[in-house]
């Protein structure tokens, strides 16, 4: 019964405020090409997929790798959380909540040159225990009516004014106050309440609540938690100034069973910035792994995409990251991924996530993925095969992110919209990032460009990331 009032209520929210879902590209039902272009295409749905047998789409968790930022500060304790990360030109830079034990609260701020090696800068801008040597950007105040835990986010809005280059928000959890109140920043470092009034009310508040702007719709989006009904759910609003706000609304999951989701760690895929990803921590509220534990609960961290920033695919049901191995990791909310999805070398991106959670070892870790591979189109070593809906392409060349075992293969195969060939490959194996398909007999599918083809792809033991059609200088 909640999942069919959910799926009524959203849908009957969106269509009154009148967001209508449409994807990307147009749909196939009447005949209508895909426009493509030369527009990189992830295979993480089956929005261009027509008919597929043998083969399945497959979710990548990130390689575990080292400990970034660990508790050895003062200011920090066992509920150091919510990490944003972003890539400012060659720096990445790291903002997080140092603590929540005690009063005031404090968000950290830490940099590095490669994504991996991270220091802790001493800012000298608050005071802790009578010194200021620390890296702390921003305090609540001894009676927290400042506000906690900043969204940030670098303001790439061309309107945007030097001063307020950097955006955030700083939170009130409930009570009088409760909301979330702008931030803006010229360097990321020295921020500015720049009102004493909520930008958005209504409910709870108390988690990482992510701001962020949406330069392909050239709009502010904000995504807080909330609550649908006893559910832990994500709400959504937006804005064309980062002033006036949309009332916030529950974003729609579709038909699929409600789960508790929060710290939802929205961020647009830096790759496809139309396409906004989400990591929520799901928590499972009833198991209590570790009996001695005082609070009741486990959490893992999942996926979830949209092309509209109203409607999320939650296709993948199964957990992103898990609690692991670790059984400081199997409590409540132990672990958490933040807003940090960045590139940290060659075919590489990384995700930084929280571990062990309200214990003495708390930690941020990074995370490693191939670039694109969140997900992929699978086959196992029986084979299979998809064609494509009718695509239109822009360029002369096609580029595929794939890999394959020593067996396994790709092969490749462009047809007109009645299913003639018109190009092939020959089989392809290997693990490339950007591999530039040849065809066979030299054929130029360059003259093909602007005309609705289909592709047809036959795998064997390899994975397909994406792919896109590029325009070669030399032609």
């Amino acid at each position: 019964m909640l999942k069919h009032w959910h799926s009524c209520i959203v849908g009957l929210i969106f269509f009154c405020g009148g967001y209508l879902h449409s994807p990307l590209h147009a749909d196939d039902e009447r005949g209508v090409r895909i426009d493509v272009g030369s527009q990189l295409q992830l295979m993480w749905d089956d929005l261009l997929i027509d008919s597929m047998q043998g083969l399945e789409l497959r979710l990548h968790s990130p390689r575990p790798a080292e400990i970034v930022i660990e508790k050895d500060k003062p200011w920090e304790d066992s509920t150091m959380y919510d990490p944003t990360v972003i890539k400012d030109g060659e720096k990445y830079r790291m903002w997080y909540r140092t603590n929540f034990n005690t009063s005031p609260f404090y968000t950290g701020y830490a940099e590095s040159g490669d994504g991996i090696t991270w220091t802790k800068p001493n800012l000298g801008l608050f005071e802790f225990k009578g010194s200021k040597e620390n890296n702390i950007v921003w305090s609540s105040g001894e009676d927290r009516k400042l506000g906690y835990v900043l969204s940030i986010f670098k303001d790439e809005n061309p309107d945007a004014k030097p001063e307020e280059r950097y955006k955030g928000a700083s939170t009130i959890a409930g009570g009088e106050g409760a909301g979330m109140y702008p931030l803006v920043s010229p360097d990321g470092i020295h921020w500015t309440r720049v009102s004493d009034k909520p930008m958005l009310t209504g409910g709870l508040f108390d988690a990482h609540n992510i701001v962020l702007w949406d330069a392909p719709r050239q709009q502010y989006l904000a995504y807080p938690r909330g609550f649908f009904g006893p559910i832990r759910h994500i709400r959504r609003a937006s804005s064309k100034d980062f002033v006036h706000w949309t009332p916030l609304e529950f974003i729609d999951l579709g038909d699929g069973e409600l789960e508790h989701l929060y710290k939802n760690a929205a961020i647009p895929y830096y790759r496809r910035p139309d396409i906004l990803l989400m990591f929520p921590k799901r928590f499972m509220e009833s198991r209590k792994p570790d009996p001695d534990w005082v609070v009741t609960g486990v959490s893992d961290i999942v996926f979830m995409f949209s092309r509209d920033t109203v409607h999320w695919d939650r296709r993948f049901r199964e957990a992103f990251i898990r609690p692991g191995l670790d059984q400081r990791n199997w409590h409540d909310r132990a672990i958490e991924a933040g807003p940090t999805l960045v590139p940290t070398g060659p075919g590489e991106m990384s995700l930084y996530y929280m571990e062990r959670y309200r214990t003495d070892d708390v930690m941020i870790r990074r995370g490693v993925l191939r670039e694109d591979g969140i997900a992929s189109i699978h086959a196992k070593f029986a084979g299979g095969e998809f064609v494509t809906k009718p695509l239109v392409f822009a360029g002369n060349r096609l580029s595929i992110n794939y890999s394959t075992s020593a067996a396994g293969s790709v092969q490749i195969e462009l047809q007109d919209a009645e299913g003639n060939r018109l190009a092939e490959t020959d089989e392809m194996y290997g693990d490339e990032i950007e591999h530039v398909v040849k065809w066979k007999a030299n054929a130029d599918v360059g003259s093909l460009a602007g005309k609705p083809v289909r592709m047809k792809t036959t795998m064997k033991d390899a994975d397909l990331f994406s792919f896109r059609f590029l325009k070669s200088d030399s032609r």
